[in-house]
């Protein structure tokens, strides 16, 4: 699996980072295919020269952001594509829509800024 993932030491992206993002559109992309097992955490990372808990950092993310599953003892998996990922963004989307009208925004305001928001977080 390492073959799929590429750590830029240089990069001024902190490594877990770089191992979530990298996972991250693995799974997307349909390379990681759902139900897919991940290495164990001290597996992956000793064949990433990483520390285990750089690794668990990652993976804590990608979970807490619905692409990946923690069965146990039975390790992690790709999660269902979109499943959770889409019920966490789109919760996330009301709450901004609600927040924006309460403060007495446009609609074409509100939209600029989510708009903004979105190119600045995936301009890195």
């Amino acid at each position: 699996m390492t073959e799929k993932i590429v750590l830029d030491p240089d990069s001024g992206i902190a490594p877990y980072e770089q191992l979530r993002l990298q996972l991250s559109e693995l799974a997307r992309s349909g390379a990681l295919p759902v139900g897919h097992r991940l290495p164990t955490v001290r597996g992956f990372a000793e064949e990433l020269g990483l520390a285990a808990n750089t690794v668990a950092k990652a993976y804590r993310a990608l979970e807490a952001d619905g692409v990946i599953e923690t069965r146990g003892r039975n390790g992690s998996f790709i999660a269902a594509a979109g499943g959770a990922a889409e019920q966490k963004a789109g919760a996330a989307a009301q709450s901004y829509a609600e927040a924006a009208q309460r403060l007495g925004l446009s609609r074409d305001r509100a939209l600029a800024l989510a708009q903004d928001a979105v190119r600045a977080a995936y301009a890195r």
